[in-house]
């Protein structure tokens, strides 16, 4: 099996090195340490020695002992560690993946997640030869000529560009955002590599399953490496979210922008996980999560129009100098998931069904979402709880520690599975997944793990995507207005039961109860 294993990355080595020195030969675009035998050596030797360690280290331990566990999760450990090298190593496309590998909680086991979430924080960086060079390729002019002053030192590096602070030379401050060079250039056929290790690596492992994620992978980076789809973007979820004031979106100056140069609004300020910058400013975490709870669920359920990156770098925090309110900064919005209202509305019933803990209506909607008789498993998923919590009703009891350490115990046992269903369920789906996980990192860092407030704003959200569509289904203006009486004794019950919720938890409501208890006692 071994063998078979060298002898197939082999073969996967020199498929991958004959397409991409047929592409550079034929675009004359011949550059050894990037696109040659380098590149793609780093990727299949890689992809051979975690394969090999696999083979070789399980194959002698039984199954189902603690000494398997323990073997396995050194193998996870070594792996996880050469895969999150080769990442650093290849750059651009290789650190977008493994940082979307790295979100994944829950879905893969934590020695993967925990090693690869560095990812965020160490993409490499491009010199500023090679940035002078982006901008003058795309504005025809150079640093000196466009600013008065351009910081070296990056603000943020990521997998595929950079953003530096600037002033311009009419005064106004701004972030620039300016791709890494050679990254169009590589996506293409990094992704064609992805896919070609992949099905090699499935020929020895039958369960490993992750097209999927090569898949999200050509259709997603396209869009986030045009930066005026980020521009547009931006500009429509600032429009479409206007009503929450806490909400701070970087304006675009379309005047200087282009697909490789954003010149946007400077804004700063601490990142959303940092609970230690909150503590020192005052701002209440309890409040940035319940409001990031608000935005995603009005994204998902109403618009359909989500932000698909909120790792920690892109969702900044800051309090109001004059007003004193804490705002939420949005950056990056390269990436959105566009929701189909037939997929939006089954999900919001599902979540509706969820927190009802109604397991017939979680049956049906799950599997209308292609999660067939593995619905069970995609329950847990989606809400990051046991299937005991889901029965119960996810509302109804926080989550423990022991109930963390079951998921992930059970992630990695249900590893086949869990892969079977992310093939199944549509696409649409991975990408809030992923934004379901980073959200839940977030809360897990300022320690506010979903509260009945936050269930009882997705309830709301639902309650009113549901209604709107129902009444554009209709032309009938009693009809119209029977839908709209019953969205507003919903929202109006949810809104008692929340104020039901405040008192209760508070000290005039606890005076309240004990009054009422020694009031029974005494008749």
């Amino acid at each position: 099996m071994a063998r078979r294993a060298l002898k197939l990355a082999s073969l996967a080595t020199v498929a991958a090195a004959a397409t991409t020195g047929f592409y550079l030969y034929s675009k004359k675009q011949l550059d050894p340490n990037d696109f040659g035998v380098v590149r793609v050596g780093r990727a299949v030797a890689t992809t051979a020695v975690i394969t090999f360690d696999y083979l070789t280290s399980l194959r002698s331990v039984p199954r189902g002992t603690e000494e398997y566990e323990h073997v396995k999760s050194q193998v996870h450990w070594r792996s996880a560690e050469r895969l999150r090298d080769l990442c650093c190593a290849n750059r651009g496309t290789f650190i977008k993946v493994g940082q979307h590998l790295g979100a994944l909680d829950y879905l893969l086991p934590e020695e993967y997640t925990s090693t690869l979430k560095v990812l965020h924080s160490q993409a490499p960086q491009s010199s500023m030869q090679e940035i002078e060079q982006v901008i003058r390729e795309d504005l025809g002019k150079g640093i000196n000529e466009l600013f008065v002053s351009f910081e070296d030192a990056p603000l943020g590096a990521a997998s595929l560009a950079q953003v530096h602070k600037a002033v311009l030379q009419d005064g106004r401050t701004v972030a620039v955002k300016v791709q890494h060079p050679k990254v169009q250039a590589q996506s293409s056929k990094d992704i064609l590599l992805m896919e070609i290790l992949i099905l090699a690596v499935k020929q020895i492992f039958p369960d490993f399953e992750f097209m999927w994620l090569v898949e999200e992978a050509k259709k997603n980076l396209p869009l986030e490496l045009d930066f005026l789809n980020e521009g547009r973007n931006a500009e429509k979820v600032a429009h479409m979210l206007h009503r929450f004031s806490f909400l701070k979106v970087p304006k675009i100056h379309w005047e200087l922008s282009t697909r490789r140069v954003l010149f946007m609004e400077f804004m700063e300020g601490g990142q959303v996980n940092d609970k230690a910058y909150m503590e020192r400013n005052c701002i209440d975490v309890n409040e940035i999560s319940r409001n990031l709870g608000k935005l995603y669920s009005e994204m998902i359920f109403v618009n359909g129009f989500v932000h698909c990156d909120p790792h920690p770098g892109n969702v900044l925090v800051r309090k109001c100098s004059t007003t004193g309110k804490a705002h939420i900064i949005l950056l990056d919005h390269g990436l959105y998931q566009v929701l189909t209202d037939n997929f939006r509305l089954d999900y919001c019933r599902l979540w509706q069904a969820l927190i009802k803990a109604d397991m017939k209506q979680i049956q049906k909607y799950s599997q209308r979402l292609g999660a067939g008789d593995l619905y069970p498993l995609f329950a847990c998923m989606l809400t990051a709880r046991s299937w005991e919590s889901v029965n119960r009703g996810i509302d109804r009891l926080p989550v423990t520690a022991k109930e963390d350490v079951e998921i992930r115990t059970n992630a990695a046992a249900y590893l086949p599975q869990i892969t079977k269903l992310l093939n199944n369920v549509p696409r649409q789906m991975l990408l809030l997944l992923k934004t379901n996980d980073l959200l839940r990192g977030v809360e897990s860092a300022l320690q506010t793990r979903a509260s009945a407030s936050s269930f009882l704003n997705m309830t709301r959200c639902c309650i009113r995507a549901v209604s709107a569509y129902q009444r554009s289904r209709t032309n009938s203006s009693y009809r119209k207005a029977q839908i709209s009486l019953s969205e507003a004794m919903s929202l109006w019950q949810i809104n008692l039961y929340e104020l039901f919720l405040r008192l209760k938890g508070s000290q005039l409501g606890n005076w309240v109860i004990a009054l009422l208890s020694w009031m029974h006692h005494s008749s």
